[in-house]
């Protein structure tokens, strides 16, 4: 057997090989007659069947296990040569070669191994920055905000036009050609106005109406609302005004403070003002970490740390983003790709520089995620799953069960794990201001 070893980079490697039929043969002898020995042939004793018999009725499997036998000794040979150990590889190796005649068998197999990278002293790629600061006013006015989505709703003192941000308590009935359809009707519903919740268009058309008032608003339902009924139709709804309520006024006093903070030791004004100023001050660093900083460093980064690329990895993240883009096109235009294998090769080289930014964004996140010693288990990637369900009044169980059936929880993993990343690195430059 000869066996040439090629190692193109710290990323990629090739063993080709020149398999003699000879070799091949000595390994289905010997194949079949280990098998002799354990297998059943009608006509003969188990383990006495003879090894002419065994490969006359199993040619074609010894052959194929044969085969795969001489490129594991190929495959192994090749590693040994490099002094490449197989946890390093990344994948299952490629046969991108593989001629048989009479006399050999010609193969190449392609490896891919996980990239050395020297990320340097990549802290220094930020600079430091100030914490973001909340004033008195920010923390007053949160504070009011969280109060009143808990506030009781009481009718307005007033005789005064609706406004927005008030809760119309209504009884309504929808008609799509002069005809009631189903769901469509409600007695004493509580609408607050712009909240989004009914169709587009219906809560303006209630503002500046009064209580007491009957009229008939006119909407037309969403191309895509999910019903084959109601899907585009225009409807006019019959609505009657029976409240117009608004939440309690709320004064920041001790008294809110107690009833803000149930079960806790403290539950001073003070204490409510200081839990209200670190919620802030996290959605400001979220908020900052996400637009501005983040981006900024994961750039910076994969413009500065070099290391060679795993070549079938880009390859792969190159035909996910073609996939991507064939599902927008009409079927002329896959017909014409799959016609002309040029134009084919021309769309793929498109995504290439932004494949391998990405793939090199993924090596430089896993390294510093050692470097950081950061790991996100699947029962943390199960607890965000769950907590932004219930955001959306969703069922927990159900939105995991449809992530992980999808094969989205690794991905979900990857994103958390970058986050975590990312953020420890910007937490290490931040200044009290």
């Amino acid at each position: 057997m000869e066996i040439k070893s090629n190692k193109i980079n710290n990323a990629n490697a090739e063993i080709s090989a020149i398999i003699s039929i000879n070799e091949l043969n000595k390994n289905i002898e010997l194949i079949a007659k280990n098998l002799a020995k354990t297998t059943t042939i009608q006509g003969f004793r188990k383990g006495k069947v003879p090894v002419a018999i065994v490969k006359k009725q199993f040619a074609t499997k010894l052959t194929e296990d044969a085969e795969a036998e001489a490129l594991r000794e190929v495959l192994s040979t090749g590693l040994g040569e490099m002094n490449i150990s197989s946890d390093s590889l990344i994948g299952e190796p490629n046969v991108s070669k593989f001629d048989k005649d009479d006399e050999k068998i010609d193969v190449t197999i392609k490896i891919a191994m996980r990239p050395e990278i020297d990320l340097g002293d990549y802290a220094s790629m930020v600079e430091e920055f100030d914490k973001p600061t909340i004033d008195e006013k920010d923390i007053n006015e949160k504070i009011i905000e969280l109060a009143q989505s808990q506030a009781k709703l009481v009718d307005i003192q007033t005789d005064r036009p609706m406004e927005l941000g008030d809760t119309a308590v209504i009884d309504f009935e929808g008609y799509v050609d002069g005809k009631a359809f189903d769901g469509g009707k409600g007695e004493d519903f509580p609408l607050l106005l712009g909240s989004g919740q009914f169709i587009p268009g219906f809560e303006d058309q209630l503002v500046g109406t009064n209580k007491g008032d009957e009229l008939t608003v006119k909407v037309t339902f969403p191309q895509e609302y999910g019903s084959e009924a109601l899907d585009g139709k225009e409807a006019e709804f019959k609505v009657k005004v029976n409240q117009v309520q608004v939440r309690e006024e709320i004064e920041i006093n001790e008294e809110l403070a107690v009833k803000m903070l149930p079960n806790q030791d403290d539950t001073s004004l003070e204490a409510l003002k200081n839990q209200v100023k670190t919620l802030l001050e996290n959605e400001k660093i979220t908020k900052l970490y996400n637009d501005d900083l983040k981006p900024v460093l994961l750039e910076s980064l994969v413009e500065s740390v070099a290391f060679d690329l795993p070549e079938f990895v880009v390859e792969q993240e190159i035909d996910m983003a073609l996939n991507k883009s064939a599902s927008s096109m009409n079927e002329d235009e896959i017909q014409e790709l799959r016609e002309n294998v040029d134009k084919l090769d021309e769309l793929r080289e498109t995504f290439r520089a932004d494949s391998e930014r990405s793939v090199r964004a993924t090596f430089i996140i896993d390294s510093l995620a050692v470097a950081e010693n950061i790991q996100v288990d699947e029962n943390e990637v199960m607890q965000t799953i769950y907590y932004e369900a219930m955001q959306t009044g969703q069922d927990p169980q159900k939105a995991y069960e449809h992530y992980k059936e999808a094969g989205y929880i690794p991905a979900i993993q990857m994103s958390m794990v970058e986050d975590k990343v990312l953020s420890t690195i910007l937490n290490t430059k931040m200044k009290e201001a």
